[in-house]
């Protein structure tokens, strides 16, 4: 289905569960430039029951998941309708989806991602763009990130686009290649130890300020295999309950100073990550809101140009692109790049369900 113009939303749910981001796009294609409009878009935030299901599914079974995806894509089709009537949205192409990760394995040539089932189409009555992520471990990649080629297509006047969610990642050019890789957990942890206070986040990184860096706990989280390792490299969050918060855990600290001891490795790590130290590096994601964690990648990168853009941009990138690797899709274009999965090519990633 190639035109030169595509009215969609996308849809993101990331692992911070901050909620469901939803972004109604319009995007136009001329003379092989792509321009992109983000007009009507929201989050809406799960109840404490849904964030509770959402943080322990990692163990749950499989008969356990086949029932939490149902339910879920259940919520999911709710919410999208919702949207669109609230909106009054007509004569859209596509719902482009990502879906909410439960397990990440990609060493395993396992993946999933909930709120991917064909009802979704039926339920909410449009044409629907989802599952990413699956085919690209098929082909032997890590199915993450998938924003890169979204960077590459709208965002290609920054030498470095970071997005800070609950996890870091980051895409650049290299030798005419665009990399892209996970950096290290952000939200997951900061989320976490911000829930033992009471609080959804810690604003601002104010608690994280007061707190002292513990030299011995930082050591310890830059040593792990994990940062020693080549791209392409992903993350989820079994990294974080298997191996982050044990760490963080055996050290009997004030939980401010391990929010300051974790947002100093944050800082390392995107450092140590990027290639070149200098330049501009486009910055988006709830974490960019965290004035204490950007001044201490300030602090790693001082030659560094750290530039947030408007709130639309900032807080719906992620959903943005997905709607762009819908089109993508539509289009029967290539939307997954071999350079920043490790798959096996290049390839056209998602699966459509009709709206019959």
């Amino acid at each position: 289905m190639k035109k030169d113009y595509y009215n969609v939303i996308g849809v993101m749910s990331g692992t911070s569960l901050d909620g469901v981001d939803l972004a109604h796009i319009q995007f136009e294609i001329k003379n092989d430039k792509w321009a992109f409009k983000i007009l009507e878009c929201e989050t809406i935030s799960y109840d404490i029951n849904w964030i509770s299901v959402l943080k322990t599914a990692v163990d749950y079974t499989k008969i356990q998941l086949d029932e939490l995806n149902k339910n879920y894509t259940q919520l999911l089709a709710s919410i999208i309708s919702n949207f669109i009537d609230k909106h009054s949205l007509k004569d859209l192409d596509a719902v482009c989806s990502h879906g909410h990760t439960i397990l990440h394995q990609p060493q395993n040539g396992f993946t999933l991602q909930i709120g991917n089932l064909p009802e979704i189409a039926k339920w909410t009555h449009q044409n629907v763009v989802c599952d990413f992520r699956v085919q690209d471990v098929q082909l032997g990649g890590q199915g993450a990130p998938l924003v890169p080629i979204g960077d590459r297509i709208l965002f290609s006047e920054y030498d470095y686009c970071m997005n800070l969610g609950g996890f870091s990642n980051v895409s650049f050019e290299e030798n005419e290649q665009r990399i892209a890789f996970d950096i290290s957990p952000v939200n997951t942890v900061l989320n976490f130890y911000a829930n033992q206070l009471g609080l959804e986040y810690d604003n601002k990184g104010e608690i994280s300020r007061t707190g002292k860096c513990n030299p011995i706990l930082l050591a310890k989280l830059n040593t792990l295999d994990f940062y020693q390792k080549k791209y392409p490299k992903s993350l989820g969050f079994e990294f974080v309950k298997e191996t982050v918060l044990p760490i963080i855990e055996k050290h009997k600290i004030s939980i401010a100073d391990k929010l300051n001891t974790f947002s100093e490795h944050i800082a390392i790590q995107i450092a140590l990550a990027l290639p070149k130290k200098e330049g501009s590096l486009f910055t988006t994601g709830g974490g960019a809101y965290n004035d204490f964690l950007i001044e201490r990648i300030q602090a790693k990168l001082p030659e560094m140009n750290i530039i947030i853009p408007p709130k639309k941009i900032l807080e719906f990138k992620e959903a943005l692109i997905f709607a762009l690797l819908g089109v993508l899709k539509l289009r029967g274009e290539i939307n997954a790049l071999k350079s920043v999965t490790g798959a096996k090519q290049d390839h056209s990633t998602g699966v459509l369900f009709l709206n019959k």
